[in-house]
């Protein structure tokens, strides 16, 4: 399967399983949300304590499955990861990236931006990057 293919299917949904490595080379599996930007990197939102980011600090060696309409249909994107700085204070970095992901996936509305913002801190969130280099699944199934 083509990159760009898997790409453009995994960039029209928002939810699939992140697979990260245990120390012991077993997978962990992890639903989650997700976005994709226009170069193609896929966000997630961690807290900083989760296995899957200990995981993924220790081996950046990352896939994500993403199913599709039909039980035969999915894609999987291999990727390594980069873990952006977490978030320490409801204007830096961190967090305008988290808004901007929420954003992505639910939409601009919140009751309380602020109040999203502290939430990050107080959860020691940051933003996991997944930048693809191999894809495979069926996509017309």
């Amino acid at each position: 399967m083509e990159l760009a293919d898997a790409l453009a299917f995994v960039a029209a949904r928002h939810q699939g399983v992140l697979v990260t490595r245990r120390r012991d080379g077993r997978p962990q599996l992890s639903n989650i949300l997700y976005a994709t930007d226009d170069a193609g990197t896929v966000r997630i939102s961690v807290t900083e304590t989760r296995a899957k980011t200990k995981n993924l600090r220790r081996d950046p060696a990352a896939s994500l499955y993403v199913p599709g309409d039909s039980f035969w249909a999915y894609v999987v994107v291999d990727a390594t990861a980069e873990l952006s700085a977490t978030t320490t204070t409801p204007g830096d970095g961190a967090a305008e990236e988290l808004v901007a992901l929420y954003r992505a996936v639910r939409g601009e509305d919140h009751p309380d931006w602020a109040e999203y913002r502290a939430a990050m801190v107080q959860e020691r969130r940051l933003v996991v990057r997944l930048h693809p280099t191999h894809a495979y699944g069926m996509v017309n199934a």
